[in-house]
């Protein structure tokens, strides 16, 4: 389709005007690849590639656009369509145009009880701050198109994936994209083992009703890591009527998994149509590209100057899981800054050793480093995974559990059950302070390098 000047001058101005005032997640769902066609007799037609862009536009983003143009030419008429030129496999697919009434306006939010994201959220899973590649860029678009229109084409919308390439990070971003641009919705993220122990505790408390109400009072619904619900009968029963009441009310549901529905055998089939309803995205290990910029922002956001032959040491040993890769940079620069030596690759490489040894190992499992760690604290597996709160007993656990997270793929409710079937949040409490320990207290640097070295050595 050949392009007229005179609408190329004024679209481009008002692309800048638009640009300025709307957020990256905004301008990258919404109109990237949009261009102006022909202008005549006051008239401007603007395409955009999917059918999905046009809804946006139309519904949300109309007086923005006129606005921007009036900045440039006053009392102008637009129409906006399909580029017939656009080739969908450069970006993302929208969904066949029949469902776009299913589009909620921002002039039509549905009410809410108690609307917002759950308070527990980490503000820094945010799309800005995922970083995208070929291995997952389909699923970020996937996310971002659920996020800016809720109960539109993509519901349910399943990401499933390895543990530690991103999932959670979507689903996190989704809630937060959704509370900033829809403050009316309510929004919950939660996790099936969250779901499983909030219904087991409403059955024994006589408050199901309660419970029910809490999730499908829900105008968005995002459930983590649903493969736990596979063998649960009553869980899975639960859940299938919660998830039938919320797409009859026009909710929006976002879940992730380690697998696809195909692969979980002990789950129902008419869940696993449920979940194969809508669209399933995978997310794959990153390329070194992609390990590299993912890298590369994690050092920005956490302001530190890190030489690029460093962050291609990690990168080009750190090849499965996005979690590891990070563990390796926190690992690399807290060494640095609590010996107050420069971060260089001669550092990097000594204490990266156990990750850049080419020599093959067995896989690192959750026993192994139970027994690095009894070995290493000289305590017993039994105590570090019983009920003592003594210090030196509770430190030796948590840097357990803070090299399990980073050494397994292991999620933080399976960590919370291999150590004496613990709340996935001990876990998570845990992971945190040792990462914020590490950079500050050499000792606790010292031990989690001791036990990451020998557990690097027995498997």
């Amino acid at each position: 389709m050949n392009t007229d000047p005179e609408a190329e001058r004024i679209w481009t101005s008002c692309a800048q005007s638009i640009r300025s005032q709307v957020s990256d997640a905004v301008w990258r769902t919404t109109f990237s690849g949009a261009r102006a066609t022909a202008f005549d007799q006051g008239s401007l037609t603007i395409v955009v590639p999917t059918s999905l862009q046009k809804a946006r536009i139309e519904r949300r983003y109309f007086s923005l656009l006129t606005d921007a143009l009036d900045e440039t030419e006053p009392d102008l008429m637009v129409r906006i369509e399909i580029d017939p030129d656009w080739d969908e496999s450069d970006g993302f697919a929208a969904a066949p145009s029949s469902q776009e009434a299913a589009l909620p306006s921002v002039h039509q939010a549905p009410a809410a009880i108690g609307a917002g994201a759950d308070p527990g959220a980490n503000t820094r899973l945010t799309f800005e701050q995922f970083v995208t590649g070929t291995s997952n860029r389909f699923s970020h678009a996937a996310a971002l198109a659920v996020a800016e229109t809720p109960a539109g084409p993509y519901n349910p919308l399943l990401i499933h994936g390895d543990s530690g390439l991103g999932k959670t990070h979507l689903l996190r971003a989704i809630a937060h994209y959704v509370n900033d641009h829809y403050p009316s919705y309510k929004v919950r993220y939660v996790t099936s083992e969250t779901f499983l122990n909030e219904f087991v505790q409403a059955i024994r408390n006589s408050t199901q009703p309660e419970f029910k109400q809490v999730y499908r009072s829900n105008d968005v619904l995002l459930v983590d890591d649903i493969q736990f619900m596979e063998g649960k009968d009553g869980l899975q029963e639960e859940f299938f009527h919660t998830f039938n009441d919320l797409l009859q009310n026009g909710a929006q549901i976002v879940l992730s998994s380690d697998r696809s529905p195909d692969a979980m055998p002990t789950l129902e089939d008419r869940l696993r149509s449920r979940f194969k309803s809508g669209l399933i995205t995978d997310i794959q290990p990153p390329d070194l590209v992609t390990r590299l910029a993912i890298l590369e922002k994690k050092a920005e956001s956490a302001a530190i100057a890190i030489p690029s032959d460093v962050l291609s040491l990690i990168g080009e040993n750190v090849t499965d899981s996005i979690r590891e890769l990070e563990g390796a940079l926190i690992k690399v620069t807290a060494y640095a800054n609590i010996t107050g030596q420069q971060c260089s690759y001669e550092l990097a490489k000594r204490v990266l050793a156990d990750l850049i040894d080419n020599t093959v190992k067995a896989p690192v499992t959750v026993r192994s480093i139970l027994e690095a760690t009894a070995d290493l604290f000289a305590f017993s597996v039994e105590q570090i995974t019983g009920g003592s709160r003594r210090r030196p007993l509770v430190d030796a656990r948590q840097i357990a559990m803070y090299v399990t997270r980073n050494m397994t793929d292991l999620s933080y409710p399976e960590i919370g059950r291999a150590f004496g079937n613990r709340d996935h949040t001990t876990v998570i409490h845990a992971v945190r302070k040792i990462e914020h320990h590490m950079t500050e207290r050499k000792e606790i640097f010292d031990k989690v390098h001791d036990l990451q070295k020998r557990v690097g050595e027995i498997s």
